[in-house]
């Protein structure tokens, strides 16, 4: 989910605690009935987007390590919502900081999702020159998941032929290849992580995540969004 999803539209808060608690609610529910097991990976672009600070002067590794550290607080938020409403969670960051995350360990991840715990990967890969599409993806393919379920925000509900906020003939796909987003440049999801899950057998699913509702029908599988496959 991308980070600013959480954040404020009518104030400057970069982290409003309603959109995270509405979240973090359909989150426990959905892995309460639906009995799945439910790793996260949380965007920063609330806070620090790595890509807006180089194009601003700073040197790109250090502004992509900086977005990642703005991962680490929203995961930690989401941790806090999701444990308030009783559902047990881990965050393990990319990032060595032991007093507020887990290290990332595969097999320690796995096991907590064995155990009913939701698993919130944070700070990336701990590489910069990534977007957090591509580390979703590598954490998919390493815990063994079934999809990658990318939500946005704005608006955009699915990947579409155009902008659909800038083009009002843009059509929305149901499905499409992994080869025709490549060919058609369609930049809902990094390009990286595409041509990874395609490599990988990853199936994905880019739905609107600010619809209420929306992440339970996602997980349960009903035809929302597009399926890329």
């Amino acid at each position: 989910m991308s980070g600013e999803a959480l954040a404020s539209k009518s104030s400057e808060e970069t982290i409003d605690a309603a959109v995270v608690e509405r979240i973090a609610g359909e989150l426990a529910e959905a892995h309460a009935e639906l009995d799945i097991e439910l790793a996260i990976v949380v965007g920063g672009g609330n806070i620090w987007r790595g890509s807006s600070g180089a194009l601003a002067g700073l040197e790109r590794a250090t502004s992509d390590h900086m977005g990642m550290l703005a991962t680490v607080i929203n995961s930690l938020a989401l941790q806090d919502a999701l444990e308030r409403k009783g559902q047990p969670t881990r965050v393990q960051s990319a990032i060595g900081m032991a007093e507020v995350a887990e290290p990332y360990i595969r097999r320690r991840a796995i096991r907590h999702l064995e155990k009913g715990r939701v698993v919130i990967f944070a700070a990336g890969m701990g590489n910069p020159y990534f977007t957090t599409d591509t580390p979703a993806a590598l954490r998919a393919a390493e815990i063994g998941a079934e999809a990658v379920l990318k939500g946005t925000h704005g608006g955009v509900d699915g990947i579409y032929s155009a902008d659909p906020r800038l083009d009002p003939g843009a059509v929305r796909f149901n499905e499409i290849s992994y080869m025709d987003v490549v060919a058609k440049d369609l930049r809902v999801m990094d390009l990286t992580a595409i041509t990874f899950c395609m490599d990988n057998g990853l199936s994905v699913l880019v739905f609107d995540i600010m619809e209420p509702g929306n992440i339970r029908r996602a997980l349960a599988g009903e035809s929302i969004g597009t399926l890329v496959r």
